[in-house]
């Protein structure tokens, strides 16, 4: 599993500048990209628990064609993936605390009305786009466990943060390597380390990046990344307060496979926490970690006032004598 999210990663013509054969003018998504791995590249099988915001989906195109993706838990009622995973579906079910395929804890089935494409994504254009996330609703509340449990999302004020050098992790059900080398689609959760990139670094190699765009390289092999299988799935990370969160969701990659030296591409959920807001009715939007109080700077201790010398006792008066009349 190529060390990206799941099912359904697209993978763009990239454009290395080192590289002009490479450029990126018929960008495709991996799922459209005959003969490409599908999982997770280079990565390690995931414990009962370890990733609990972590679900599976299957789509049925209106084709009859089936693909799978990955998505996160926001909520017991709502869950999050990529846009072109859902764009042109059907349906979809949905598996919850599965680290094996073919034992979900829990498993839904929707129909597209369910599903909530963002407006800035054409789904009548089948190519890399800016704005590609998508929530689904489920139709039932899901029970929350060691197994199922929602991720954080990146904040509003976060968006633009710089995750260079930051260590990631990314996961999903995706292929293992690419096709020529062997790869295969994983039937288990698999997960691996990213390292981030700068989105001027990652201008070097695609030219589909905006500022909601984060991308990610490998850590310490290129046998780490994701692919085909792996969209929608999380890019995430341990925060500067201690608790994981969510800062991209698998977009897209190169043709060049998922064991090359390419990038991935996610969408910044933090660009997006109005619309969230807008279709859900809920504030994920929550309030970045509080910086520490400044240590208070020690004031000089006040100068002793000089002490007052003794007003001398002042000595009674003596009381006249009476006179003595003769």
């Amino acid at each position: 599993m190529v060390s990206v999210y799941a099912l359904g990663l697209l993978f763009v013509l990239g454009l290395a500048q080192a590289n002009p054969a490479l450029r990126e003018n018929e960008p495709a998504y991996v799922s459209d990209i005959k003969g490409f791995n599908t999982r997770i590249v280079g990565g390690w099988e995931a414990a009962l628990g370890q990733i609990p915001h972590q679900v599976s989906i299957r789509m049925v195109a209106t084709v009859g064609s089936v693909n799978s993706c990955g998505g996160s838990i926001i909520h017991n009622n709502w869950v999050i993936t990529a846009a072109h995973c859902l764009a042109n579906r059907v349906s979809f079910v949905i598996r919850f605390g599965v680290v094996e395929l073919i034992r979900p804890t829990y498993i839904i089935e929707e129909n597209s009305s369910n599903g909530f494409i963002h407006p800035g994504y054409n789904i009548n254009i089948n190519t890399v786009q800016r704005d590609d996330i998508a929530l689904v609703k489920l139709s039932r509340s899901i029970p929350y466990g060691l197994n199922i449990q929602p991720i954080r999302m990146q904040s509003s004020a976060q968006k633009d943060v710089d995750y260079s050098d930051v260590v990631l992790t990314v996961s999903g059900f995706g292929l293992t390597n690419d096709i020529w080398n062997g790869g295969a689609a994983s039937q288990v959760l698999l997960w691996t380390f990213n390292r981030g990139i700068s989105n001027a670094e990652c201008r070097r190699w695609f030219l589909s990046i905006h500022p909601q765009t984060v991308c990610a390289q490998y850590y310490n092999s290129t046998m780490q990344s994701a692919c085909s299988g792996d969209s929608g799935g999380p890019l995430t990370m341990v925060d500067e307060d201690g608790k994981l969160t969510m800062i991209g969701i698998v977009s897209f990659g190169s043709t060049a496979g998922c064991s090359s030296l390419f990038p991935t591409a996610y969408v910044r959920p933090g660009y997006y926490q109005d619309w969230i807001y807008e279709v859900t009715g809920i504030d994920f939007d929550w309030t970045t970690y509080p910086k520490p109080e400044p240590e208070p700077v020690p004031q000089p201790e006040p100068e002793p006032e000089p002490e007052q010398e003794p007003e001398p006792e002042t000595q009674p008066e003596p009381e006249p004598e009476e006179s003595l009349y003769y």
